[in-house]
């Protein structure tokens, strides 16, 4: 069940995109990487919740590794500005 929600929010993304670039408005790099982890997110989750281990150790990973991944991105983004 959360696969097909997963898919379709994917799918509703995508179609948010070109809706918006269609209007053509432009699209910001942030919009596009919040969406993009929101998707990573619920896909994450929606794969920890098909494993045959208990419920709480499965939502104590989707945390730990989507703080993770926060915490890289903005190391790599900080990394990748120019100094001023």
């Amino acid at each position: 069940m959360l696969t097909a929600i997963a898919i379709l929010l994917s799918l509703a993304f995508i179609g948010w995109l070109i809706w918006w670039a269609v209007k053509r408005k432009p699209i910001k790099a942030h919009l596009v990487m919040y969406g993009l982890s929101i998707l990573a997110g619920i896909y994450t989750l929606a794969f920890f919740l098909t494993m045959d281990i208990p419920l709480i150790i499965k939502v104590i990973v989707c945390i730990v590794l989507g703080v993770v991944l926060i915490f890289l991105a903005t190391y790599l983004q900080r990394r990748r500005q120019p100094s001023d």
